[in-house]
């Protein structure tokens, strides 16, 4: 019989036993985890966490940030009453300011900046209220990332290639994803019944969740897949890998890319019409 004063060893204590045999590699790191899990030491959180940590140490800017192509952009030019329904639309908090092309980003602006502009619309000035534009390497690995936004308190940097060009942007939300998984946000899909939203013109958000036959009697589509019940399952099926956040494929008419995405399943699409060839 177990004695009265004696305490159960915590859940630290228990996993530190379990790991004490040294791995030699990280390999067998991830096995050891796994056995925890297995036995009970780790949930299913957990360990999903503790491996989000151990890719991130392996992942660079390159493979989350959001291509240049997908950036929502504000030109400098652009009068404010022309940019402000983008602004609206995305629901992105910062947002890159251009000058002559994509590869010119003079600053960042704030959403929350423009309530200048509601209170008083005839002094705001965009170039007064740009922040400083982050730029880093695309090649920078994500660990490294995370630890500057933490010291910096910077939110978003704009990568670049080894020519200088600017390749895409990333947020601190997409770093810390890797580790946690999809962090949902107020323009998140919250009810089944929103699945398949408008945005503008022939463009749509669509819930990665969102059954295939629903999406066919949306569409008018005639997806079929054997293997996947879901458009996500589907999208994954036509890349043959998990796509990154805007990769892009066409099929029936219709295009394919994913805005929102981690590294083990897609989140968000944007399906768009387009034109057929014939």
């Amino acid at each position: 019989m177990e004695e009265p004063s004696k305490q159960r060893p915590t859940w630290f204590e228990r996993l530190s036993d379990l790991l004490l045999r040294e791995p030699e590699d990280r390999e067998e790191l991830v096995d050891l985890l796994h056995s925890a899990f297995e036995r009970n030491l780790l949930d299913a959180d957990a360990l999903g966490m503790i491996e989000g940590v151990l890719s991130v140490s392996e992942l660079t800017v390159g493979d989350v940030m959001i291509p240049r192509s997908q950036m929502d952009v504000i030109r400098q030019a652009e009068p404010i009453e022309r940019f402000l329904p983008m602004v609206i639309d995305s629901g992105h908090s910062r947002f890159p300011v251009i000058g002559e092309d994509r590869d010119d980003v003079i600053g960042i602006l704030l959403a929350k900046d423009l309530l200048r502009y509601f209170h008083n619309p005839e002094t705001f000035n965009l170039a007064d209220t740009l922040r400083e534009v982050v730029f880093v390497p695309e090649s920078k690995p994500l660990n490294v990332l995370l630890k500057d936004f933490r010291s910096t308190r910077n939110h978003l940097a704009v990568a670049v290639d080894e020519y200088g060009g600017v390749a895409g942007l990333v947020t601190i939300e997409d770093v810390i994803e890797q580790i946690v998984g999809d962090i949902e946000d107020e323009y998140d899909f919250i009810d089944t019944e929103d699945q398949i939203m408008p945005v503008r013109g022939q463009r749509y958000r669509v819930n990665a969740l969102t059954e295939i036959d629903v999406f066919n009697d949306y569409f008018g589509t005639h997806f079929v897949s054997a293997d996947f019940d879901t458009v996500g399952g589907l999208v994954v099926s036509m890349f043959g890998h998990v796509p990154k956040r805007g990769d892009s494929h066409d099929g029936q008419g219709l295009r394919f890319t994913v805005i929102k995405a981690d590294s083990r399943r897609l989140h968000t699409l944007l399906v768009e019409k387009v034109r057929s060839d014939s």
